[in-house]
């Protein structure tokens, strides 16, 4: 793992998450962007090395719609780089770590994702992200 990519934190309503974020983090969301493989849309802030992505349901039975349904807003998950997306889903898996996806998948900011499930991972979502070159 090279870095902490991002944490993912649900919200409810961009609209309103993306200025309380731009005034907490004193910086400009850089980039909005709509996953409709995920239901998803999100908004992306620099801070430091790392980022914050803000998440919003584009679909009410999307995953993060039945989060926020269940947990309310808040952390939904961590995102590591990786420089080998397959290499580390293999090794993970060959540990014992439960992937929910069985191939990479296209994300966000021009990434290539996979999922780790949280019952192996002390309830924790963990995402490994791969830049898209």
């Amino acid at each position: 793992m090279l870095k902490i990519e991002h944490l993912g934190i649900a919200v409810k309503e961009l609209t309103t998450a993306i200025p309380l974020f731009e005034q907490l983090l004193n910086t400009p969301c850089y980039k909005t962007e709509e996953v409709a493989s995920e239901k998803v849309k999100t908004a992306f802030f620099m801070t430091g090395e790392s980022k914050i992505e803000l998440l919003e349901a584009s679909d009410e039975n999307s995953p993060i719609s039945k989060f926020i349904n269940k947990k309310g807003e808040g952390i939904h998950h961590i995102a590591f780089e990786v420089e080998n997306i397959e290499a580390e889903m293999k090794r993970l898996s060959a540990l014992g770590f439960e992937l929910i996806n069985e191939a990479p998948k296209k994300g966000a900011d021009n990434k290539m994702v996979c999922f780790l499930h949280p019952k192996t991972t002390n309830g924790v979502l963990v995402e490994l992200c791969q830049e898209i070159r």
